[in-house]
């Protein structure tokens, strides 16, 4: 089992990951996240646990820039939610339903990845290369036609009866 990461939060905003004894930024550790890291963000005076503020701000930033994932709609239900008698059931409904799509997600890709046998870029290439040959052949058979039709016979008339230079 590997200890948990330990982040250091200072009051100048800065992060501190005790790891690699440097400063991060947040998007490094978003990067941990990605990465599926176990990690806690520390407030460096007290000690106090500051990893959901801290995810919560990565939240923020995304949520800002492109395009946005939680709806006006959605955020509005879940504030609605605090302070409800269901507040506690809430986080572990949400919690659940997300385990449930990432396990659907995970099965979707071993399914298609079973079907094709391959990871969606191999198979685009593949029908890119297909689609290729299918389109020189055509080229092929397009000119190779045209060609043949186009051989003089030995009186002088092409295939189609017409005379050579007309």
């Amino acid at each position: 089992m590997t200890a948990i990461r330990i982040i250091k939060k200072y009051p100048n905003r800065r992060l501190y990951d005790t790891e690699i004894s440097s400063y991060i930024t947040i998007e490094d550790v978003r990067q941990l996240i990605i990465d599926s890291e176990s990690f806690e963000v520390r407030d460096a005076k007290t000690g106090a646990d500051l990893t959901r503020q801290v995810l919560l701000q990565i939240i923020t930033e995304h949520e800002q820039d492109g395009q946005p994932m939680l709806s006006t709609e959605l955020l509005s239900q879940l504030i609605r939610f605090y302070g409800d008698s269901l507040q506690g059931f809430m986080g572990n409904y949400l919690e659940r339903s997300m385990q449930v799509f990432l396990e659907q997600q995970q099965q979707f890709r071993q399914q298609m990845g079973g079907l094709i046998g391959q990871t969606p870029w191999t198979m685009l290439n593949q029908l890119t290369e297909r689609n290729m040959e299918v389109w020189k052949d055509f080229q092929q058979n397009l000119v190779g036609g045209l060609g043949s039709q186009a051989k003089p016979r030995p009186d002088g008339t092409r295939e189609q009866g017409k005379p050579r230079g007309r």
